[in-house]
């Protein structure tokens, strides 16, 4: 996550209707403190660009609204603050990095995510898909578009499809994705359409992903395999030329006299026997060759010119 506060507040602009303190939000005489309050916590945000005291200044009207008793509205001005204070905060948490406590803040305030109103839904689920990280909406949502109470709300549609598009697809739970499409009243015959495809496209990248991950794991076990079979026939070659080395360094006659003996012990023929005879002969030319070739180089006499 990156520092720069203009890209952590990215996800949130374009809400500057929200955010303007020339336009206060009308309001009884109960409610008036927290609507001074918002238009502080505006002007800290926009003009001052202190994030942090916006934040303080939103959290001072929830307690004023708790404290009139107004806190638990169902509707009317106080949710039209209430609404306004939570864009404000969530704004200047994501301009500080903190877009991680924007969603306990938020809920800290309307106890379940039912209640959540639909624009401050809409901007925690665009933060938090610009930040990566689509699954801390997932149960939200998904709560939120099953309560009976939303699904008679004109954006209801909107945040059906913003669900499908930046939770339910990118997380890859592609099931969850065709229940929504198919059973969902929000969707009309184009857009579960258009729906549908997503999430076949979806699931065919998934499929190539998977088929390529199992061929590069394919691969790496060949690999492995073939490294191991050359490791061993170096492991035999150096034995063998160890085991050759040796024999050579012998003297000629205890060379003789140890194949004589592996072979008595591996062929298990009788030397006495008169059909040992050539095979004896043949042996001790094969040794007196070898002794020649070997051994001729080292009594060559130089020649001179």
């Amino acid at each position: 996550m990156k520092s720069d506060s203009s890209a952590s507040a990215a996800p949130l602009k374009g809400l500057g209707g929200l955010l303007r303190s020339s336009e206060p939000v009308r309001s009884g005489p109960a409610c008036s403190l927290a609507v001074d309050l918002l238009e502080e916590a505006a002007d800290f945000l926009v003009v001052h660009l202190d994030f942090r005291a916006a934040l303080a200044t939103c959290e001072r009207a929830w307690l004023s609204l708790a404290s009139e008793g107004l806190a638990e509205e169902p509707a009317g001005t106080s949710l039209e603050v209430k609404c306004s204070l939570c864009v404000v905060g969530i704004q200047a948490l994501a301009e500080m990095d903190r877009w991680q406590e924007v969603l306990s803040w938020v809920l800290q305030y309307y106890k379940v995510p039912e209640k959540l109103p639909p624009k401050v839904l809409e901007l925690c689920i665009l933060l938090y898909s610009k930040m990566k990280e689509p699954g801390a909406m997932l149960d939200v949502v998904s709560a939120w578009l099953q309560d009976p109470g939303n699904q008679d709300l004109p954006e209801y549609g909107a945040l059906a499809e913003l669900h499908l598009q930046r939770v339910l697809l990118p997380l890859g739970h592609l099931l969850e994705a065709e229940e929504l499409v198919t059973g969902s009243i929000a969707f009309d015959e184009e857009q579960r359409l258009g729906g549908l495809h997503a999430i076949h496209s979806a699931r065919l990248r998934q499929t190539q992903e998977h088929s390529g991950s199992q061929q590069t794991q394919e691969l790496n076990q060949e690999g492995s395999l073939s490294h191991k079979f050359q490791s061993l026939l170096m492991l035999l070659h150096q034995l063998w030329d160890s085991a050759v080395s040796y024999f050579f360094c012998l003297p000629f006659k205890k060379s003789l006299l140890v194949a004589l003996i592996l072979c008595l012990l591996v062929v298990r023929f009788d030397p006495a026997s008169p059909s040992s005879l050539p095979f004896l002969y043949k042996l001790a030319q094969f040794f007196h060759w070898i002794r020649k070739a070997r051994f001729s180089r080292l009594y060559q006499l130089p020649i001179h010119d």
